[in-house]
């Protein structure tokens, strides 16, 4: 029989290498992937945009360090020695409290994304992530800092909540992060594989439609994991009116190349538009 309990603990215990390896190798294969078969002829050259982007993740992991003395793990670990939460107090299986914890992170994950749209506040935080002029792997990376932090601390309110297991913390991470870097990638799948998968987990051609000029398809397709929360709560869309290949990505602000420096993207939810 599996050791799932034995299992859990090697994650836990490597959480860091676990979630580096992972991020690297999806980045890796993703950058790869759209270099050489682009689904959209790129606007602006990757040296430009990539500095930004990839400065943001790192200024990002910084952010969070200092503000939170322990990440989204460690408060589950925490919540498990106090018994806090649904789960440590209500006698469940492991593979029960892990299976639902992470479905449930994702439904807020999910919640979270439609509020920081409909919020005017904390619109002008995550406009940010959709000002890029194109839509690439480091798209998924393009938060801004204080958008991060209130991610993580309602990431981890949630998961005191539940009483989520740390493994499944890990886990969840993992795959969100993964995700999130293969759905904003500027490659292409063939459309039966992608009317499939797209069933299950958001695809690029799927995602894509959220990064659309058009308010009403910005306004859609939230999900960076699982695909079933916009259809269940009616914010699915298909396909953007103008086709993947001729649809304008991005938001009808911020659309000067020199908004697309780290300098201007740490600004930008203090700029006037």
């Amino acid at each position: 029989m599996t050791d799932l309990p034995g299992i859990a603990a090697t994650l836990v215990s490597h959480e860091a290498a676990v979630r580096l390896a992972a991020f690297a190798t999806v980045l890796g294969l993703m950058a790869v992937w759209e270099a050489a078969r682009p689904r959209r002829v790129r606007l602006v050259t990757r040296r430009v945009r990539w500095t930004a982007n990839l400065g943001i993740v790192a200024l990002d992991a910084m952010v969070v360090r200092l503000v939170f003395p322990v990440a989204a793990v460690g408060m589950a670990l925490i919540a498990a020695e106090q018994g806090w939460g649904l789960f440590n107090a209500v006698g469940v299986p492991f593979w029960a409290a892990a299976l639902l914890s992470m479905v449930l992170l994702d439904l807020a994950i999910w919640a979270q994304h439609l509020v920081f749209h409909k919020v005017p506040w904390l619109w002008r935080l995550h406009r940010m992530h959709h000002t890029d002029l194109d839509f690439d792997v480091t798209t998924g990376l393009r938060f801004h800092p204080l958008e991060i932090v209130l991610s993580m601390a309602i990431k981890m309110a949630v998961i005191v909540a539940l009483g989520a297991p740390a493994a499944a913390v890990v886990a969840f991470e993992v795959i969100l992060n993964g995700l999130a870097l293969f759905n904003h990638a500027n490659v292409r799948l063939p459309a039966g594989i992608d009317a499939v998968l797209r069933r299950v987990i958001v695809t690029p051609d799927m995602h894509r439609v959220h990064h659309s000029v058009h308010r009403d398809e910005t306004d859609s397709n939230y999900g960076f994991n699982l695909s079933v929360w916009d259809r269940l709560f009616g914010t699915y869309r298909a396909q953007p009116r103008d086709g993947h290949t001729g649809m304008t990505i991005g938001l009808d602000i911020f659309r000067s190349r020199r908004d697309l420096t780290l300098f201007r993207l740490l600004v930008q939810p203090f700029a006037r538009a």
